[in-house]
């Protein structure tokens, strides 16, 4: 009777060290934490600008609701020729002096009519566009940079394309658009003046104060700053600061007015107060600014 072959034993499950196992361990957790953290670091460097800027595409309003007579104008144009910035040119006959206007983080120049109005009434020449990102020019997230390249973008067209003289250029900004004008009437000491309505003092803040920015190195992440100290100690041109309120009934207004204190140049500052009057008001010292700056 033939012999049956010996069955093979059964193979022993592979054993696994137990302190191979809380090493690996203590490297997947953290390393998982560290990719989980990298990703939200990520996510906050593309998204923190909409805590700053908050453009909207439609423009809703032109001059023309206004009865306001204007142009539309596009400019900078990109490598095929399309212009990225689209814009309003408001004329006004025998004006002395142009107003290149650059409005705040919100909306678009829908929203400007009463300050381009103001400006017009004041008898300037007035260039309002929309940032990249805003109303109908090229989509881009904002950012200050790029506001930054607008601005000169704005500033080429108006002394290249139109002929305009930088010596009769006046710059106005609105709220952070005040920060941009500030900034660049530090860095182009030939222009004629700028006006400054309600520069705000800290806007970044509206990023690193938001409750995600204490999980992530923000101020690493985040390189927009528009700084106002640095460009007022170093302006060297006229200017002209509007604050709404009193210097006593708003928190803000003192610590954006210490910029003021900065400038070396030739200053005004002005406090409107909130009432049905201030558009008349901005209006009146505007002009007489404006025929103060030759002398």
């Amino acid at each position: 009777m033939p012999r049956s072959k010996p069955q093979p034993k059964p193979a022993q499950p592979p054993t696994v060290s137990a302190r191979w196992l809380l090493t690996a361990i203590a490297i997947a957790v953290p390393a998982a934490a560290f990719c989980a953290w990298a990703v939200l670091c990520l996510l906050f460097w593309q998204g923190s600008w909409q805590l700053l800027y908050h453009p909207t595409s439609a423009v809703s309003r032109t001059p023309a609701a206004i009865a306001l007579p204007f142009n539309p104008v596009g400019f900078a144009p990109t490598d095929t020729g399309a212009p990225q910035l689209q814009g309003w040119w408001i004329a006004v006959p025998s004006p002395r002096y142009t107003a290149l206007y650059l409005h705040g983080a919100d909306g678009n120049l829908g929203n400007t009519l009463d300050t381009l109005a103001n400006l017009h009434n004041a008898g300037l020449n007035v260039l309002a566009f929309d940032y990249r990102g805003y109303g109908q020019s090229l989509f881009a997230h904002p950012s200050e940079a790029r506001m930054s390249q607008d601005a000169e973008s704005a500033l080429a067209y108006l002394s290249a394309t139109r002929h305009i003289d930088p010596r009769t250029i006046v710059l106005c900004g609105s709220s952070l658009g005040a920060n941009l004008a500030l900034e660049l009437a530090a860095a182009h000491p030939e222009l004629a003046g700028v006006i400054l309505d309600s520069p705000l003092a800290k806007p970044v803040d509206a990023i690193f104060e938001d409750p995600r920015a204490r999980l992530v190195p923000a101020r690493l992440l985040v390189s927009d700053r528009f700084d106002t100290a640095a460009p007022a100690a170093s302006l060297r041109i006229p200017s002209l600061w509007f604050f709404k309120n009193s210097p006593s009934a708003q928190s803000g207004s003192p610590q954006a007015s210490a910029a003021f204190q900065k400038v070396t140049a030739r200053k005004t500052q002005l406090w409107l107060p909130a009432s049905p009057n201030s558009n008349q008001e901005f209006t009146t010292a505007l002009s007489r600014w404006l025929g103060d700056l030759n002398k």
